[in-house]
């Protein structure tokens, strides 16, 4: 058996090289990760043995993963998905285990099983693979789509539900009283954990992690952030939950915290290093010699869950609201068995629950539908496309919507991605008189802006469709703000393919990715890193007392020699517009005519007062089109005003109260 170093020295060797060979071919890392544990494992080279300290580490992955999905969703957020959580969430697994029931029965001819056998088999079979899943949708940029939304609401009830099937299987066997008092412990248990976390951890957090901060420490900011995602797993897992559980609340909590997004890019190398040992571990699961013996029933054990969960997701998202295409994508993203599933297993084994060749057969089936998940996944689009009559229709008028806002533009800039850099770029554009047209896929984040009178549409600027819709053909210039570089990658290819030459201007972190985003057809690259740190230079060389002129010659200079094409250009201002405060947002209100606000004056309602400030009015002038409207404490305010206010988020959500 080889020592700790060995083992990691192979896992570390393997890894690097399926990840290579896979994405030579233009497949997802997930499967070489999968086939390299599969390769290595004891069932075939047996170069790592040792399943065990492999499954130990690769848990840790599952637990940052987790955590970092807290940090997209928090309290305000699950609270809006509540439905989708506990409705449809709740749906798919109690029918799942009710359905599983009678079909495990079927297999009882072949292999001996009591009813609480079925119980438990339908359980493992209702979940879905939080790992594979989600990171698929984060390298595509769904996580924020509609049907993204409702992956992450099931996968939350999923995990929510393994809690209570882990203290469920041992007391099946009992009398019922036993089990109402064991599922009653279980209930005061999360309601306990959940006081614990989110009454007292969300007044500590923000405290805590300003007294880190004030230290200017890196290193103690790190060990805090471990601390803090292995402590509340640890204390989960103490009240008898999961440790993914812990580290998803852990997520939750410091999304309420301005310190977010250094602590999303903190986590990110620990979250993909153990996430690609767990999928290792997977692989190392799967045996040959019970595909071979028991190929038919393996066969029917994967096909069947895997057809069976496709359905009947696609018909709850169905009737919980979502469109076919939504439904059918949603289906595909879940239908595979999960990580979670292992663990039921494995107690299932553990309470002689039953037959041990059939569990083998099992875990050879769902370990099989796992390796089809990266696939189902990828051409979910297509298969959507292929049996859903109305996605066509929806995804014309999509495109509708987008050739409509730019059939009259030409030689204009096509901004893909409308966050904070997004923003910032279209009111410089609309002071300059310079049409655009920005693509975005948050929903949320395109009606409001399109509501205060922001020229951005709903679409993938990663799709060919869209970016011809958007008039690629006759803009002058297209600029990604994307941070992400692979999703940068796949719309400079798309650029590239359509109009090879076309000005296309990246936006980027640092340097690291400067020579693989010039080869895909950048035109130039800006790092934030670089632009910071002229910014920097030249505040320095004012306060040493040098000269403005010569300060702007010397950064004008270095810009020069950087850039190709901006040349000179820079703005040298603050950028005000986004301070620091992570809560800060722009809102837009539209009056109705129940309002209270109608036929008052600005002055009147004294929104400063909620720490609120009106950046624009916009009125519909003549029944169609919305003018800006000079901001004038008289202005008195009329049925379908919008109001574009400035604030954080509570504050424009009391003023916005207080206008309705």
């Amino acid at each position: 058996m080889p020592t700790v170093l060995q083992l990691t020295l192979i896992l570390l060797a393997s890894a690097v090289a399926g990840v290579v060979i896979f994405r030579y071919f233009g497949l997802p890392p997930i499967l070489g990760y999968l086939a390299i544990g599969v390769l290595i494992g004891p069932h075939a080279l047996g170069l790592a043995s040792d399943s065990a300290t492999v499954t130990y580490l690769a848990e840790f992955g599952i637990v940052f993963l987790m955590f970092s999905i807290g940090l997209e969703f928090n309290l305000h957020k699950l609270r809006a998905m509540r439905s989708i959580v506990f409705g449809l969430g709740g749906s798919q697994v109690v029918i799942t285990i009710l359905i599983a029931i009678p079909a495990s029965m079927l297999l009882s001819w072949v292999y001996p099983m009591s009813w609480q056998g079925a119980i438990a088999l339908g359980g493992a079979f209702a979940m879905s693979s939080t790992a594979i899943v989600i990171k698929l949708l984060s390298d595509r940029s769904e996580i924020e789509t509609e049907h993204g939304r409702n992956v992450v609401g099931i996968l939350l009830f999923q995990d929510l539900a393994v809690v209570f099937l882990l203290i469920l299987l041992p007391s099946l066997g009992k009398n019922p009283e036993d089990l109402f008092i064991a599922l009653s412990l279980a209930s005061v248990k999360i309601a306990v954990a959940l006081i614990l976390i989110f009454v007292i951890g969300q007044t500590l957090m923000s405290r805590w992690f300003s007294l880190v901060t004030k230290l200017r420490s890196q290193e103690l900011f790190m060990l805090n952030l471990l601390l803090i995602v292995l402590g509340m797993a640890a204390l989960t897992e103490h009240f008898g939950l999961s440790l993914a559980l812990g580290a998803f609340m852990a997520g939750m909590l410091i999304a309420e915290t301005p310190y977010r997004h250094q602590v999303e890019e903190d986590v990110k190398p620990f979250r993909d290093v153990l996430l690609g040992l767990f999928f290792i571990s997977v692989g190392m699961l799967l045996n040959f010699e019970v595909i071979h013996q028991q190929w038919l029933l393996v066969i029917l054990l994967m096909l069947g869950p895997l057809i069976f969960k496709f359905g009947l997701i696609a018909l709850l998202s169905r009737a919980f609201g979502s469109s076919p295409g939504i439904s059918i994508r949603t289906g595909l993203c879940l239908a595979q068995a999960g990580e979670f599933g292992f663990v039921l297993l494995t107690q299932i084994d553990g309470l002689k629950l039953i037959d041990p060749a059939l569990s083998q057969a099992v875990l050879a089936a769902m370990l099989l539908s796992m390796f089809a998940a990266p696939f189902l996944i990828q051409y979910s689009d297509q298969i959507a496309m292929r049996f859903s009559s109305n996605e066509w229709l929806l995804q014309s008028l999509a495109l509708t919507r987008v050739a409509a806002k730019s059939v009259r533009t030409e030689n204009h800039v096509v901004i893909c991605g409308f966050g904070r850099s997004g923003q910032s770029l279209a009111r410089m554009l609309d002071q300059e008189k310079i049409p655009y047209i920005a693509l975005d896929m948050d929903s949320d984040r395109v009606k409001e802006a399109a509501a205060a009178g922001d020229n951005v549409v709903y679409g993938d600027a990663s799709r060919e469709n869209y970016l011809v819709a958007a008039g690629l053909a006759r803009a002058k210039a297209v600029v990604i703000t994307y941070a992400d570089t692979p999703a940068t990658l796949k719309v400079l290819y798309q650029v590239e393919r359509l109009r090879p030459g076309m000005t296309v201007l990246v936006r980027t972190k640092d340097d690291a990715d400067l020579a693989k985003l010039q080869a895909a057809g950048a035109t130039e690259v800006v790092p934030e890193l670089i632009e910071g740190s002229l910014m920097m230079a030249s505040h320095v060389l004012l306060m040493m007392g040098v000269p403005m002129r010569k300060v702007v010659r010397r950064i004008t200079s270095a810009r020069e020699a950087r850039y190709s094409l901006l040349r000179g250009y820079f703005r040298s201002a603050t950028d005000d517009d986004f301070g620091s405060n992570e809560s800060w947002r722009l809102h837009s209100v539209t009056l109705l005519p129940e309002s209270v606000s109608i036929g008052k004056t600005l002055d009147e309602l004294h929104l400063e007062n909620e720490g609120v400030s009106v950046q624009a009015v916009r009125r519909k002038v003549d029944g169609a089109n919305y003018v800006k409207l000079e901001l004038t404490p008289e202005l008195r305010l009329q049925t379908n005003d919008i109001l574009v206010l400035s604030g954080n988020s509570e504050a424009t959500d009391l003023a916005e109260s207080k206008l309705l």
